[in-house]
């Protein structure tokens, strides 16, 4: 039990440093799941009963990497929260990505730099999720028929206020 408590303390302060994103957790859905062959994920409940999702691996992650895995768990995304003091850090790698390979090209559009954006190192990563799909969420697993299978059930829609 007090090493769930300090793993949330852990994960709240790593969501600060790294996001600059302020987390009271008030609910562990499932703690350290694994989503790829060296990657786990943590899917918990703020206290403002926000859904949200901390993936980290030993290996590099990329952006695309971390946008299948939420999929693949049965969530549907709302906001990946780029690293802390860097709000446009997807579209800045994404530009830089796009000049290397096309050094010529004068004038860069958002449309030009979707697939690079996608090139991003991203690990650790927090997504804030707007729905959990079909009332589960999956986990990895390298014996299952698709490589995936249930890890818990939880059914959960954020509902935008004004």
């Amino acid at each position: 039990m007090s090493d769930e408590i300090y793993d949330d303390f852990a994960l709240e302060r790593i969501a600060k440093d790294e996001f600059g994103v302020d987390v009271d957790i008030s609910q562990v859905i499932v703690r350290q799941i694994e989503v790829s062959r060296t990657a786990k994920a943590t899917v918990f409940l703020t206290k403002k009963k926000q859904l949200m999702v901390f993936v980290s691996g030993h290996s590099k992650l990329l952006f695309s990497d971390v946008k299948k895995i939420v999929v693949r768990m049965g969530l549907k995304p709302e906001v990946y929260f780029p690293p802390k003091g860097q709000p446009d850090y997807f579209d800045r790698i994404g530009r830089d990505k796009f000049k290397s390979v096309f050094p010529g090209r004068g004038h860069v559009s958002d449309a030009d730099i979707v697939f690079y954006r996608t090139l991003a190192p991203y690990n650790p990563a927090l997504i804030l999720i707007n729905e959990v799909k079909d009332g589960h969420i999956y986990q990895y697993d390298s014996d299952a028929r698709d490589g995936w299978r249930v890890a818990a059930k939880f059914a959960y829609r954020r509902i935008k206020t004004s």
